[in-house]
């Protein structure tokens, strides 16, 4: 079963000092940080804000390959969790066909921006995640996680959402 959810927000790790991007379901009860790198964030920052390039970034490229091959986004899924690593699929229909295509969860998301088409996570990879929090000895999730939900407007920064 897939769970709808919007980008909450975009903020740095405070432990790693890298980009998360915080997704919450839509009753906001449920939140998913995903981990990404310097350059995708930027991406959905870009977005995010409304900020206009003076060429095209790779997003918006392929935002304007697709709408010229008459192809539409129908939704973006955040498929899996496997060995620490999200995984995604870009849902298309051109033609009344869909076609799936794997994606880094950052380029899906950065997309779903462009293209204003919904955002699910499997609940399989929900559960995973709290799965994986309550057993990782990684930093210490369990209180990262409760960080995350605790969350408001000022901590999001100018990227709330």
């Amino acid at each position: 079963m897939e769970v709808e959810m919007k980008i909450r927000g975009l903020m740095m790790d405070p432990v790693t000092n890298m980009p998360i991007v915080v997704l919450k379901d839509l009753s906001g009860d449920t939140v998913l940080p995903i981990w990404v790198g310097i350059y995708e964030a930027n991406a959905i920052a870009l977005e995010i804000e409304k900020v206009t390039t003076p060429r095209p970034m790779t997003h918006d490229l392929i935002k304007t390959l697709l709408l010229g091959l008459d192809t539409h986004m129908k939704k973006v899924v955040v498929s899996e969790l496997r060995d620490d690593t999200f995984y995604a699929v870009i849902w298309l229909e051109r033609s009344g066909n869909l076609i799936s295509v794997d994606s880094r969860p950052s380029d899906a998301l950065a997309l779903a921006l462009r293209h204003d088409c919904p955002i699910y996570v499997e609940e399989k990879v929900l559960q995973t995640s709290r799965t994986s929090a309550n057993v990782s000895d990684k930093v210490n999730n369990e209180e990262l996680r409760k960080w995350l939900e605790g969350l408001n407007d000022e901590d999001l920064g100018r990227y709330k959402m």
